[in-house]
């Protein structure tokens, strides 16, 4: 008996999981860069979000199509203050990449 993976449209994801896969935007030169280069929306989300979920989650809640996502994942620098050290989380980065013709308002006023 041979179990046959079901393709991404067939697949469900839980909708609580995806309100919380995508933490913040980035808001950044290199962000906004990106954005007007190739029409991709940069996001922070949770370290162990997969492509598939944040492809979910950005169409769920932006109402847009997407068509690729890109992820990086950013060590945290270590810092001192004095004699205490410290160190930032680490971050994982989403690049959205949207179809021709979808944008994406993140400044919250009505287009």
């Amino acid at each position: 008996m041979s179990r046959v993976n079901p393709t991404p449209a067939a697949r469900q994801f839980d909708e609580g999981r995806l309100m919380q896969v995508l933490v913040a935007p980035v808001v950044s030169e290199k962000a906004t860069h990106v954005a007007d280069k190739s029409n991709a929306v940069t996001f922070k989300v949770l370290q162990n979000a997969t492509k598939p979920e944040i492809k979910a989650a950005v169409e769920l809640m932006f109402k847009v199509e997407v068509k690729g996502v890109s992820v990086v994942n950013t060590k945290g620098k270590t810092k001192r203050f004095g004699r205490s050290v410290g160190r930032r989380d680490n971050v994982r980065k989403a690049y959205v990449v949207l179809k021709e013709g979808q944008e994406l308002n993140l400044t919250g006023e009505a287009a």
